[in-house]
């Protein structure tokens, strides 16, 4: 039984699967259907946190807008994920960056690896 669980989620797996870590800035492009349209509607943060799970791997992405943090949980082997675009290189000593939420302005930058 395991093994046809297995088979099935290896099937919906993406080939393309963008690399990224924890800390790096990103950009998600995902799909959003309003009404009978479909968009595409870019997110760009700061990745706190992924956790891998095979078909289930999710990523959180933080961001300020007007002030106000928003936070988005993505799974990664989603059709309605369109992109991820890595913009900048986060150097960073955690795996989880829940830290950054009590942070505001520049204390809430991540140093840029080279």
């Amino acid at each position: 039984m395991n093994d046809i669980i297995r088979e099935i989620e290896a099937e919906q797996l993406k080939e393309n699967a963008p690399e990224f870590r924890v800390g790096d800035t990103v950009k998600v492009y995902g799909k959003i259907k309003e009404g009978n349209r479909e968009r595409i509607q870019v997110f760009e943060g700061i990745v706190l946190k992924i956790q891998n799970g095979g078909n289930r791997t999710t990523f959180t992405v933080r961001k300020s807008s007007n002030g106000i943090g928003v936070e988005k949980t993505w799974p990664l082997h989603s059709p309605n994920v369109e992109k991820v675009e890595v913009v900048r290189r986060g150097k960073v000593r955690r795996a989880k960056l829940f830290y950054l939420r009590d942070r505001v302005g520049k204390k809430a930058k991540v140093k840029e690896r080279i």
